[in-house]
């Protein structure tokens, strides 16, 4: 066993504090990771305050994991040591249901092994990428390029592949009018990758403050939704909307930005459940989608398309004794986009 360092929720109601624990040596097919660098994702938040319900503790959250491998094992054929690589939300699957052998083994019919607040196939629980080691089987590795800033990456092992995975699914590109909805942490890749894409992207939000960021980021329009104005002189407007916000809105009042046959795709999980009328979708032939992160192919798709079009996070980089007042900050939306942990600084606490 390997003696690991990290920063875990010892239970739903009690900050995160220093934590050690033991990671397996690398099996035949497996490598050892030194994580450089884990990103911080508001699901982290959810699943810390087990606000899904499940939780496992003590729990060492993190899934936007990259670093550098320093063991192999003995069969071990896609990487060597001092390769880059990375861990995203998933480290296992069944691997042979149908969703499995298309290679969306975030649909797994037996169920997905989460990189934390999961449970191994030996039953053992999993620890995610708030430490400095993490070993996992290779099949469920990422390759990532020496082409781009490391910190940088680490967001889009989530962030990234949760909207590049719709954004290829409907074939979003150029001669779209795509909406994004919210600019936080997952809209603010939306835009990056839509606009590289080639789509005309406009933002939706609620916070006039936004709009020279966006415009930053590539977005070619900007409408502050509270406007009713604004809001009213949009409908019928867009191919695609992207909702990426987690907390409480009026689904059904975006569905009127749709043209027809116009598809909007859901990314966050609110809280109460929005009503949709049916006279949204059935007037205009309108679709109501969502999405779950991606696939490893389909992932290791974007961590390339990333590297040759150099697109990353937009990051504020921690220690990790910062991550009790990052998470404030998150609830608050007072950050750009994504806070990134240098785990360097975990191997002093």
């Amino acid at each position: 066993m390997i003696a690991a360092k990290g920063f875990a929720a010892p239970a739903p109601s009690v900050p995160l504090q220093a934590f050690s624990f033991e990671r397996r040596e690398p099996g035949p097919k497996e490598v050892l990771i030194d994580i450089k660098y884990c990103g911080v994702c508001h699901s982290d938040i959810h699943q810390v305050r087990d606000e899904w319900g499940k939780g496992r503790y003590p729990m060492v959250p993190g899934h936007e994991i990259v670093g550098q491998i320093t063991k192999v094992g003995s069969e071990v054929t896609k990487f060597a040591v001092g390769d880059l690589a990375g861990v995203g939300c998933f480290v296992d699957s069944c691997r042979t249901c149908p969703s499995c052998q298309k290679g969306l083994e975030q649909y797994c019919e037996v169920g997905m092994v989460g990189t934390y607040n999961s449970k191994d196939k030996q039953g053992n629980p999993t620890y995610g990428g708030y430490s400095n080691f993490i070993t996992v089987d290779e099949q469920y590795t990422l390759k990532v390029s020496d082409k781009l800033d490391l910190a940088g990456v680490a967001p889009l092992l989530c962030a990234g592949i949760t909207t590049w995975s719709p954004l290829r699914e409907w074939k979003v590109g150029k001669g779209h009018k795509l909406a994004v909805v919210g600019l936080g942490g997952l809209g603010h890749m939306a835009v990056k990758l839509a606009v590289s894409l080639g789509a005309e992207v406009t933002v939706l939000s609620t916070s006039p403050s936004k709009e020279q960021d966006a415009k930053d980021l590539g977005a070619h329009h900007f409408a502050v939704t509270k406007d009713e104005a604004q809001f009213a002189n949009l409908k019928n407007s867009f191919d695609f909307i992207i909702d990426t916000v987690s907390a409480q809105h009026d689904i059904a009042s975006y569905l009127q930005l749709l043209k027809v046959d116009g598809t909007m795709i859901l990314l966050g999980i609110p809280p109460v459940p929005s009503p949709i009328p049916s006279g949204a979708l059935v007037m205009k032939r309108r679709r109501l989608v969502g999405s779950l992160i991606g696939g490893i192919k389909e992932t290791q798709e974007m961590l390339d398309y990333c590297a040759e079009h150099g697109i990353v996070s937009d990051i504020e980089i921690i220690p990790i004794n910062y991550i009790n007042e990052a998470y404030e900050r998150v609830l608050k939306s007072d950050v750009r986009y994504r806070f990134v942990i240098d785990m360097a600084t975990v191997k002093v606490i």
